[in-house]
């Protein structure tokens, strides 16, 4: 792993409402060394200061404030939180990943944010649900064709549960992209949209082999949802990683 295993914080939504310099330590106490933010703009400094009393250190952030803040005020917020990593995870309409308008007219968009991005030394990423995958372009994936029209610096996350959904041969897929493709999340369940994920090794997702096909990118585990105690899920993840990867 070339990176340390971080984790998306949304899994943690809730609790981080509740009390979010308790929830970071608890992640640190995990065992836990890195975080992907989800709102870079909710108070940066503070939050900056707690994950570095921690010890813990922000891989990158997502940032659908974009659609709704300044760019400026974000891209400032993505550096005050100590990363210059800031991923796209929605806010594009699904209809835009079926025609090769749509893709050509998201294509432009992310272009477009790398532009303002680059101009704070930040790059932009894009992650992916099942509704880039599903849609089909000569037996490409929407992801593949988008890929193909983006600007070398931006970058894929590629979320590997929602790919398999949508039904993707996810190491393939991952092979096809290659470079591009600079962090995995990394999740488990039953492979189907409306239900609760697992404790990554614990659902039907074949994690090994898709872990295999990037082993350079970044693994973050991210849990949308879980009908367990989540702190455990995500212990059991980064246990059952930490092993995988160790080779143990």
């Amino acid at each position: 792993m070339a990176t340390p295993l971080s984790i998306q914080l949304y899994t943690l939504r809730d609790q981080l409402a509740a009390d979010r310099d308790g929830t970071l330590a608890r992640l640190a106490e995990i065992g836990y060394t890195a975080v992907e933010a989800y709102d870079p703009t909710a108070d940066p400094a503070g939050f900056r200061k707690r994950a570095d009393d921690l010890g813990l250190s922000v891989s990158s952030t997502h940032a659908y404030a974009l659609f709704d803040k300044e760019a400026a005020e974000v891209f400032d917020a993505v550096a005050a939180i100590g990363t210059d990593l800031a991923i796209i995870p929605g806010g594009i309409a699904h209809e835009e990943f079926t025609t090769a308008d749509g893709l050509r007219r998201t294509a432009d968009l992310l272009n477009g944010f790398a532009e303002k991005a680059a101009e704070r030394g930040v790059r932009i990423g894009y992650h992916n649900h099942w509704w880039e995958i599903e849609p089909r372009f000569e037996g490409r994936t929407a992801l593949e064709e988008l890929a193909d029209l983006l600007a070398p610096e931006v970058f894929l996350e590629v979320d590997t549960y929602w790919a398999a959904v949508g039904g993707a041969d996810v190491p393939a897929l991952l092979r096809s992209l290659g470079g591009r493709v600079l962090a995995l999340h990394v999740k488990d369940g039953p492979g189907v949209k409306d239900a609760p994920h697992t404790a990554v090794g614990k659902g039907a997702i074949d994690v090994p082999s898709i872990l295999a096909a990037a082993p350079d990118a970044q693994r973050i585990v991210e849990l949308d949802t879980c009908a367990g105690d989540i702190f455990e899920a995500v212990a059991d993840s980064r246990a059952y990683l930490t092993a995988l990867e160790d080779g143990s």
